[in-house]
């Protein structure tokens, strides 16, 4: 069971932050986080839903192209007028039996990956201009033993984390700070889904998963939010190129 965590306030008083895929479950929790340490703070998303934090502002994306990412980075510029904090949480997992097929393959990569990279490209200059930013990648242990109905996605996951131990190093000298979170089993609506149909075709159950969990619990997305704040906050401030494993010990 999560023990709920009482942030401290103003801990972030004047940073701002854009979250990608800050709509619901994960990306939602991180915003809502961020929101109650004090940021002011963007979410995207290709639609708005009930669980998108509403002391946020919302700006419709789809950032699966260099444009829309750059589109999307324009837009929150205006609305922040700056931007300290980049959470590259956009993302899609989804299996396929049987084979994947090439345009799946592209997709994969076009949003678990590529979409951190234009996007973040597109900050850079203003990340670089806030003198102390932090940028976080949100990972998947997926990426280090993806079952065959997700290579795809462990594949654009495992992009996506070796991109961010480069771009730490090349980063860390102008002063923006680079870390990735890699994520274990989190229950969210769409997550559980998609693990009971993956492990239903590999002849388990969810149940069975989760009481491989170390820790006992399957994560809640708050688990996750916590390890985003903590990275972005001074607390972590001489800590760049970490790979931070929120899985419950899995």
């Amino acid at each position: 069971m999560y023990i709920p965590i009482t942030p401290v306030p103003g801990e972030f008083a004047g940073r701002r932050a854009l979250v990608t895929g800050g709509s619901r479950g994960v990306g939602a929790a991180v915003a809502q986080r961020l929101i109650s340490g004090g940021a002011t703070v963007v979410t995207s998303a290709r639609s708005w839903n009930d669980e998108t934090p509403k002391g946020s502002t919302f700006i419709s994306a789809d950032i699966r192209t260099a444009e829309s990412a750059r589109r999307l980075v324009d837009a929150a510029l205006e609305a922040l007028g700056g931007l300290d904090i980049l959470v590259n949480n956009a993302g899609a997992a989804r299996a396929h039996f049987g084979g994947i097929p090439d345009e799946e393959w592209e997709d994969s990569l076009a949003i678990n990956f590529l979409s951190a990279v234009r996007v973040t490209n597109a900050a850079l200059p203003a990340l670089q201009q806030a003198g102390r930013a932090s940028i976080v990648n949100i990972s998947s242990g997926v990426a280090a033993n993806p079952p065959a109905p997700m290579l795809h996605y462990g594949a654009a996951k495992a992009a996506l984390a070796s991109w961010s131990k480069g771009l730490a190093a090349q980063l860390a000298p102008i002063g923006v700070r680079v870390n990735t979170v890699t994520l274990g089993m989190v229950e969210t609506p769409g997550g559980t889904e998609l693990l009971q149909s993956v492990m239903e075709a590999m002849g388990g159950s969810t149940q069975h998963a989760y009481s491989a969990i170390p820790l006992g619990r399957v994560g809640d997305p708050r688990d996750v939010a916590e390890a985003v704040a903590f990275l972005v906050s001074e607390r972590a401030q001489w800590i760049a190129g970490a790979d931070l494993h929120a899985n419950g010990g899995a």
